[in-house]
């Protein structure tokens, strides 16, 4: 099964592609779309379709993992993250593909095994699942291959919806 995953943000979004076959995992590409400040909201929002488009439609994956959105205090950066989500999804959905939603929790779960792992933690894991040498970088990226892990791991496959 190959699972993108996805850490949506509006400056920084991190992607993970991973297969998953008879419980061994193979990492086969991660990255991070990056968008300015300085852009106008439409062209981020663009260039992260765009990016991420070609990117679900070059691997063609079995599912696409994303990260539910975390609400903080800060109303104003969440409904703008809610963006980017909004068009992570658009993408896969216009692909036709099955994406699947994990909340934070479930996704650290998922990782180490413990819901209230520290970043420190999950990043390791991560790191040690993959067999990567490295924690990947930024941030964002190494999370997706988290949510991407989460999924593989996950025996209800998260809230599940579909747009066809």
């Amino acid at each position: 099964m190959i699972i993108v995953g996805i850490d949506p943000g509006i400056a920084i979004l991190g992607y993970g592609v991973i297969e998953y076959k008879g419980n061994h995992f193979k990492t086969i590409d991660y990255g991070a779309i990056v968008t300015e400040a300085k852009e106008q909201m439409p062209d981020r929002l663009v260039k992260i379709y765009r990016e991420l488009s070609g990117i679900l439609d070059k691997y063609t994956p079995d599912a696409v993992a994303i990260e539910e959105l975390f609400f903080n205090k800060n109303t104003k950066t969440a409904l703008i993250v809610a963006q980017a989500r909004g068009v992570t999804i658009l993408s896969a959905a216009n692909l036709g593909l099955n994406t699947y939603e994990y909340t934070p929790l479930q996704i650290k779960q998922g990782v180490a095994g413990y819901g209230r792992a520290d970043k420190q933690q999950i990043q390791f894991m991560t790191k040690t699942i993959l067999n990567l040498s490295i924690i990947p970088k930024p941030d964002d990226v190494a999370d997706a291959l988290a949510v991407a892990i989460c999924h593989a791991h996950s025996s209800t496959f998260g809230s599940y919806f579909k747009i066809k």
